[in-house]
């Protein structure tokens, strides 16, 4: 039996080929059944799945390595991660069973607390658990008079989080919401539907004051979107604190990079074929579908399949090629549609002892999150339309090291690696990011909130920037485009192929985090969107 993506009852456990009488069934003069555009981590798992299912697939990636930002790299001598470490829904999906990870060689640790959280107004911390008591045990000894208002924050947050990852496993089709909501009885849509009307501000006051909750609690929706906390319709971004107690914070070994690593093993076991350094140029069309890519080097490699895992922007409106009439709409569409710039930045710091956060008051692997107020973080958000960055952004910090001692230098597994992420850091900086001190003064600040002696432990660090985020990982403007409509955005259909993978176009299909579920390392996206490809092939 072949359990397709979308499914839930076992992995797969044999392969069949495309039918003779799909619509796109391959032709004789094709080179490969599909090929896959992007070896992000989404790309990765859809490629995976299509050649489990015996398509003949081949992955492209512009990069000389896989894994885009879910990937880990090496930096003095030691394994640092391109975005944080914290793999949280991934673990909610099937992904790592059906596709076998453990066997090439994918193995978490659990970070539990997960996460501490500090107000930059005064220093107050709390921990949070998985665990729904022990969290409330922090808070109250911090925050008692929070205490109430988390307990129903929580009732009512964490079925709306259930649903949303049930939602998250299959295309979200208004047949199979429903159906998830009534396997739910409802419990969790009530909250979904009247929180995704308001803005997370306003869902965030509703039961909580202080910014060492309300401000960490935005740190970690609305601002890792890039958005103000007072836009209408961003109340979905104060799910963020109970997606914790529903799924484990973990960590693979050996650094993020370690899943998009073990997916392409599957891949390749599966037979699948991967080039890197294979920059695409065009998607190329003929008739009403599509004919294949073209790339850099002037190569053509046809399939009637091209999956792409890039920036919708880029796949629409600047590599179609020869775009049938049926598409004229959808192009007309997107070239309405604003893109955005890169708001997100990261710092890779090698330190000779490993740093305390003084509010915490131990080391700790957790990440620590530091929070402005909300109304700070609301000005933050227009301060970095006019290129500034707040006095005290919101910042996530984490000591890798401490967890999984194989990530640092291996001629001095005394060292540690310092992650700091910082967030709300324009990508049309003023004066420009080359030469900027932004970076010196958020290690300077990081410096403030620990005890003595942390700048003079730096070894070297590195600072990626949106700059640097573009011209690594071809993000236009630095920014990852993401998904933020939530389940509930089929409902819309504003953007209909971002929630249903297929085009106007026969046989070409996105995925990525700009598709449903969206960002972060998912791989929902990835695994719904080989899921389509096998229903229009009729592979059953």
């Amino acid at each position: 039996m072949l359990v397709r993506p979308g499914e839930q009852n076992g992995p797969i456990t044999t392969t069949r080929a495309t039918t003779a009488h799909s619509p796109l069934a391959r032709r004789a003069d094709d080179d490969h059944d599909a090929i896959v555009i992007g070896a992000g981590h989404n790309g990765l798992i859809t490629a995976a799945y299509l050649a489990r299912a015996g398509l003949s697939v081949l992955l492209l990636e512009a990069r000389d390595a896989v894994g885009g930002t879910a990937a880990s790299e090496r930096f003095g001598g030691a394994i640092v991660n391109i975005c944080n470490c914290d793999h949280l829904t991934f673990r909610a999906m099937p992904i790592a069973d059906e596709l076998g990870l453990a066997d090439h060689g994918l193995r978490y640790l659990d970070v539990d607390p997960g996460q501490h959280h500090v107000a930059w107004s005064d220093g107050t911390s709390w921990d949070h658990s998985h665990d729904v008591d022990a969290t409330i045990d922090s808070l109250g000894r911090a925050l008692p008079g929070e205490v109430a208002g988390y307990r129903r924050y929580a009732k009512a947050a964490i079925p709306a989080i259930r649903m949303t990852l049930d939602a998250a496993c299959q295309r979200p089709t208004r047949k199979a919401l429903t159906r998830t909501a009534l396997a739910k009885r409802m419990a969790g849509a009530p909250t979904l539907l009247r929180w995704s009307r308001r803005s997370a501000a306003d869902v965030l006051r509703e039961y909580f004051t202080h910014d060492a909750i309300a401000g960490t609690a935005t740190v970690g929706g609305p601002m890792v979107w890039g958005i103000s906390p007072e836009f209408a319709g961003s109340g979905l971004g104060a799910l963020g604190l109970a997606m914790k107690h529903v799924v484990p914070i973990g960590r693979p070994v050996g650094g993020s990079g370690a899943m998009p690593d073990a997916v392409l093993a599957a891949f390749l076991a599966a037979g699948g074929t991967l080039q890197t350094s294979a920059r695409v140029t065009a998607i190329d069309c003929e008739g009403d579908g599509i004919r294949g890519v073209t790339l850099a080097d002037g190569s053509q490699p046809r399939a009637r399949i091209v999956v792409s895992a890039c920036d919708p922007h880029r796949t629409f409106l600047q590599w179609l090629r020869n775009a049938p009439a049926s598409a004229t709409a959808t192009l007309d569409r997107w070239r309405a549609i604003p893109q955005h710039d890169g708001y997100e930045s990261k710092i890779d710091a090698i330190v000779e002892t490993a740093p305390v956060i003084r509010a915490v008051g131990r080391p700790t692997p957790a990440t620590v999150v530091v929070a402005p107020s909300m109304s700070d973080i609301d000005r933050g958000y227009h301060l970095m339309q006019e290129g500034r960055v707040l006095d005290q952004p919101g910042l996530l910090f984490n000591v890798p090291t401490l967890l999984d001692p194989t990530m640092a230098p291996a001629d001095r597994p005394d060292r540690h690696v310092v992650s700091l992420e910082v967030l709300f850091t324009p990508y049309r900086l003023q004066g420009g990011w080359p030469g900027s001190t932004e970076p010196a003064r958020w290690l300077e600040l990081l410096d403030g909130l620990c005890e003595p002696g942390f700048l003079d432990s730096i070894v070297e660090y590195r600072a990626m920037t949106p700059d640097v985020y573009e011209r690594d990982f071809h993000l236009p403007a630095g920014h990852a485009t993401s998904f933020a409509g939530g389940p509930l955005a089929v409902f819309r259909a504003k953007d209909p192929e971002l929630t249903s993978y297929e085009t106007a176009i026969d046989g070409l299909f996105l995925t990525g985090a700009a598709t449903f579920p969206g960002a972060g390392v998912w791989g929902a996206s990835g695994r719904n969107c080989a899921g389509v490809v096998l229903d229009r092939l009729g592979v059953s």
